[in-house]
């Protein structure tokens, strides 16, 4: 069985069990499977996989990777706010590669890359999905363009298909301090009261791992997810700004709504 297939198993495992005290042991070591598979996705298997039009030089002062469904409006954008010319077109797919584009601003410059269309199942790598991930870790800041005629579906399918690979947005790094010691078992201690997990659960994750020497301090009131994430110690933590297009098509109700969520803009 593939890492595709093991992967779906657990989340349809994931799925259909239930959440409750007696569960989340076993809850906690699916999740803690789950991350480990991921994370393999992430490690390039096929030189071929990287794909031409993908390395470029990181410039400038700051790197903001635009990422979107196909005919967002992302290649306009970027035509519009930089010298850049993004092909633009009515049909889907028009961007292949990675466009580069510079915006200067108060003086500084800010290096804006058009990436192509991302589509369900990215992840995976499906499409260009992972070349386009692995751009977007390298981003300082996520610019993510979306059609406000979907409402928040593909916000939350892109936000979706960039958590499974460990791109974390608008989230600070979780206040737990992790170390792997070469003996001595377990140390575990933490300095807030723990309502999400225990130390039965963290020594369970920390087994999947194969880690059984560890120092692990809570400085917080964390989850297991949380937990995992600062194991696998590949997690990107950035800010994401949410741009909604075609606001001409809804109504102005709609637009207000959109307009004043976190970290969300609308243009036209």
């Amino acid at each position: 069985m593939g890492i595709l297939e093991k992967i779906s198993e657990i989340e349809k495992e994931i799925a259909r069990t239930q959440k409750n005290k007696a569960t989340e042991y076993h809850l906690g070591l699916l999740k803690a499977k789950l991350a480990k598979y991921r994370s393999q996705l992430l490690e390039p298997s096929k030189k071929s996989e990287k794909g031409e039009g993908f390395d470029v030089l990181k410039s400038g002062d700051a790197r903001v990777a635009l990422i979107g469904f196909p005919s967002v409006g992302k290649s306009t954008l970027l035509s519009t706010l930089t010298s850049t010319a993004s092909e633009c077109a009515s049909y889907e797919f028009t961007t292949l590669t990675c466009i580069p584009g510079v915006i200067e601003y108060k003086g500084a410059n800010i290096q804006l890359l058009d990436l192509p269309g991302i589509i369900e199942g990215a992840a995976q790598g499906k499409g260009r999905g992972r070349q386009v991930i692995a751009v977007a870790r390298t981003a300082d800041l996520v610019l993510m363009m979306l059609d406000a005629t979907k409402q928040d579906v593909q916000r939350e399918l892109l936000e979706k298909e960039l958590e499974s690979v460990g791109i974390r947005l608008n989230k600070r790094k979780p206040n737990i301090y992790f170390k792997i010691k070469k003996g001595g078992g377990l140390s575990f201690n933490s300095t807030c009261n723990l309502t999400r997990i225990d130390e039965k659960m963290v020594q369970m994750i920390l087994h999947e791992y194969k880690i059984f020497n560890a120092e692990v301090l809570f400085r917080e009131d964390c989850t297991a997810d949380e937990l995992i994430d600062v194991i696998s110690a590949n997690r990107v933590y950035m800010p994401c700004l949410y741009v909604y297009n075609k606001v001409d098509q809804i109504s102005i109700e709609e637009v207000d709504r959109i307009a004043r969520q976190p970290h969300s803009v609308v243009v036209r």
